[in-house]
């Protein structure tokens, strides 16, 4: 089933094979991933809810960065897993080719914002340890809304190179996409094209925008190490390096599965490690990242309590309202 680059309209679109075509997993997999994926939008949203009702935080680079990171991960988990869902619960596994081209779209925006946005959080722990004298001044709440805005321009950005690369392949044969979602990989095997340029072109800036900010986080660091090294108290060492330990955990998991991944030709790519590797950044590290930073954090803790008993004070006025 051929398509011509610029005309679609013939192209009945692709069929996702999802995690596993035995019934039995499926019927365990449900479950596992919808409370996952419950407990990362519930998480994440309250993440965001509580920073944007906290002025305090609010103003707080980082916190401000966390409040998009969360946006940015809600929708990276959204656009992949109910459809990864809905694969294992029914027999409705075909995606027509412009929902495969917008999953993909979306895919790269919030991939790459988590990419810039984790680079800018280290930036600020950089920042607020190496130059605690120029705090204020170097990230000022402009700096950090022109920062946010970038991630997300440059995001959107990205996204639209890929789907217009994409765009312009023929797909012909086989229309199986051995994965959950629509990732650049499958289809460009699935191509009868020559992707070869823009498979190089695809995997230089791709490594560009992820190693850069990557090579910034390890950067941000390595001044910060020797930094702390130089605070002679033990107890100002461990709370220099505990205001970073939330940080680093996240850049781990993130970048962790995502490097190993994608900073390679599609001609290596195997569908179930790629699968297995996409449920930890999907799945998994979005689901975490809330309790990352609250559970250590008596800030986030402190708020989140205040928010609650507002909340709880308000539903008890009701109550005895309506009584």
């Amino acid at each position: 089933m051929e398509k011509e680059p610029g005309n679609h309209t013939n192209f009945a679109g692709f069929i996702l094979l999802g995690l596993s075509t035995s019934p039995e997993f499926q019927g365990l997999l449900f479950p596992l991933f919808l409370s996952m994926y419950l407990v990362s939008l519930l998480g994440n949203l309250l993440i965001i809810l509580v920073i944007f009702s906290n002025d305090a935080l609010f103003h707080t680079p980082m916190y401000f960065f966390l409040s998009h990171l969360s946006l940015a991960d809600i929708g990276f988990s959204s656009n992949a897993v109910p459809k990864m869902l809905q694969i294992l619960v029914s027999k409705t596994n075909t995606i027509s080719y412009d929902g495969c081209l917008t999953q993909l779209y979306f895919f790269v925006v919030f991939c790459t914002t988590d990419n810039f946005l984790l680079a800018s959080m280290a930036y600020d722990r950089y920042v607020a340890i190496c130059c605690p004298l120029r705090y204020s001044t170097v990230m000022s709440h402009k700096r950090c809304l022109i920062l946010a805005a970038g991630s997300w321009l440059l995001s959107n950005a990205q996204g639209l190179l890929y789907v217009s690369s994409i765009s312009s392949f023929s797909f012909c044969a086989s229309r199986e996409i051995p994965h959950f979602f629509c990732d650049v990989h499958p289809l460009i095997k699935l191509s009868c094209s020559d992707t070869s340029s823009v498979e190089m072109m695809l995997m230089f800036e791709g490594s560009v925008t992820m190693l850069g900010p990557l090579t910034l986080i390890l950067v941000s660091y390595i001044f910060i190490v020797f930094r702390v090294l130089k605070v002679p108290s033990a107890s100002g060492k461990y709370k220099a390096f505990s205001t970073c330990s939330s940080h680093l955990t996240t850049v781990a998991l993130f970048y962790g599965t995502l490097i190993g991944t994608y900073i390679r030709p599609s001609s290596t790519y195997s569908g179930t490690k790629l699968s297995v590797a996409s449920i930890f950044y999907t799945v998994v590290t979005p689901m975490l990242n809330p309790f990352i930073y609250s559970l250590r954090n008596s800030e986030m803790q402190g708020a989140m309590r205040r928010l609650l008993r507002i909340w709880f004070r308000k539903e008890r006025s009701v109550r005895e309202m309506r009584s």
